[in-house]
């Protein structure tokens, strides 16, 4: 299976903690990144706009860097969720958390919802973009839980 949709060809800084992301499977996002460079001291490098206009794709894209330093270096993975969330959209990583909080596997939160395995496999993957009313159902399923 191919991860071209966390696979990164082309970053590009395009302002003080803003980035332009080009990803192999063809989306274009970009992502803010302020509150992260200042929640994590090892990031504080970042604040500087000489060293932050150095953000490049990492080893095999998947991840950004800068200076080429190890220590600087944030997922590809996770900077797609960011953006797609930013941009007012649901990312993968909101399935990973709703099922990870409520101990559900696969099957039972595919059953949770009323979706195939198979569908609710290419929404966590992040194969395919969590629609709204996925999300909405997750919501759903909780507040039904905590009624219960």
């Amino acid at each position: 299976m191919s991860n071209r949709h966390f696979t990164l060809i082309q970053v590009e800084a395009i302002g003080p903690c803003r980035l332009r992301l080009a990803f192999a499977d063809g989306a274009l996002l970009e992502v803010e990144l302020s509150d992260i460079v200042r929640r994590y001291p090892t990031l504080t490098a970042l604040t500087d706009p000489a060293v932050f206009a150095t953000a490049a794709p990492g080893e095999w894209g998947g991840s950004v860097v800068w200076n080429g330093d190890d220590n600087l270096e944030l997922a590809a993975d996770n900077l797609r969720a960011r953006a797609v969330e930013q941009a007012g959209g649901y990312s993968h990583e909101l399935i990973w958390n709703w099922m990870a909080r409520h101990g559900l596997t696969l099957d039972s939160a595919a059953e949770a919802l009323g979706l195939s395995r198979r569908m609710l496999a290419y929404y966590r993957s992040g194969a395919k973009p969590v629609p709204r009313t996925v999300a909405l159902a997750l919501r759903g399923w909780e507040a039904e839980q905590q009624a219960a």
